[in-house]
């Protein structure tokens, strides 16, 4: 009765493996320019529409700033960098990533806080304490095309698609192995407080979209006219603003200033060669 409970087991296991490597391969997508292979298992459309209700309701609660020069400068060059996306894609005759987006900017009165971000769809938020890292509208254009970029790449949808893999295929195998991986994630998060998952799967994936993200941005800062060598004078300020704050590399979602430093130092002339100005 074992032996064949066993080899039932096992049965199931190469029957699950099958399916999933099946469910996985017809979900993969393309980043565009990267062309890194992404999991899709979740639909645009839905995490737009969450998106955008989330967006609302941000708004409704968050103190805004809705006019004055600050604003007008945060959506011109938010414009310029969809424009300069758009001319992008439709030159090289292909599907623009962005092309159901309903683009919106908010300023948030907080100078506090020193961060942006842009939701599925294109929905951005800055708040007022980027603005004192940022300087000018081409270090805006490092900080807004970075999050335009997180958008186009599609990186929401990888995330929710990573996490439901990751749950599924953990859940099931834990089954099988008569709960012993619950029972590790358990002990290691009682005496230390981390998550092995957290620190050995979305981490690295959240690092990896990061700096993908900073690669792209780059291009589309770039493409939008933006003088992109001070994108390294930006992240200097930052690091600086952060100085001994940030999180060991391990325990962060992000790479470290230092590290983005280095490759944005490393990226900008030869995108300054391969992705000049668009043209109108």
């Amino acid at each position: 009765m074992e032996k064949s409970n066993k080899i039932n087991r096992r049965k199931f296991l190469e029957l699950f493996g099958c399916s999933c490597c099946g469910m996985f391969i017809t979900s993969c997508a393309t980043v565009p320019i990267t062309e890194r292979k992404q999991l899709t298992l979740y639909p645009e459309s839905v995490l737009n529409r969450q998106a955008a209700r989330a967006y609302e309701k941000f708004k409704s609660k968050a103190k805004l700033i809705k006019s004055g020069s600050d604003l007008d400068n945060i959506i011109y060059v938010g414009e310029r960098i969809q424009k300069a996306v758009n001319s992008f894609f439709l030159k090289k005759n292909l599907t623009d990533p962005t092309k159901n987006f309903s683009w919106e900017y908010v300023l948030v009165d907080n100078k506090k806080v020193k961060n942006a971000w842009c939701m599925p769809g294109g929905k951005i938020a800055v708040f007022s304490g980027m603005l004192e890292i940022s300087k000018d509208n081409d270090g805006l254009a490092t900080i807004l095309g970075h999050e335009i970029a997180h958008a186009v790449a599609k990186h929401s949808i990888e995330r929710q698609s990573q996490a439901m893999a990751v749950n599924l295929t953990a859940q099931v195998a834990d089954i099988f192995l008569g709960g012993a991986i619950n029972r590790t994630r358990n002990t290691v998060g009682r005496s230390t407080g981390l998550d092995i998952f957290q620190l050995g799967i979305m981490n690295p994936f959240g690092r990896k979209q990061e700096t993908e993200a900073d690669y792209l941005g780059l291009i589309f800062s770039s493409l939008a006219g933006f003088n992109i060598k001070k994108s390294v004078a930006l992240w200097e300020r930052m690091r600086d603003a952060h100085k001994g704050k940030e999180p060991p590399a391990f325990l962060s979602t992000h790479p470290s200033s230092k590290k983005r430093i280095e490759n944005l130092s490393n990226w900008i002339n030869q995108i300054i060669l391969e992705y000049p100005p668009m043209k109108n």
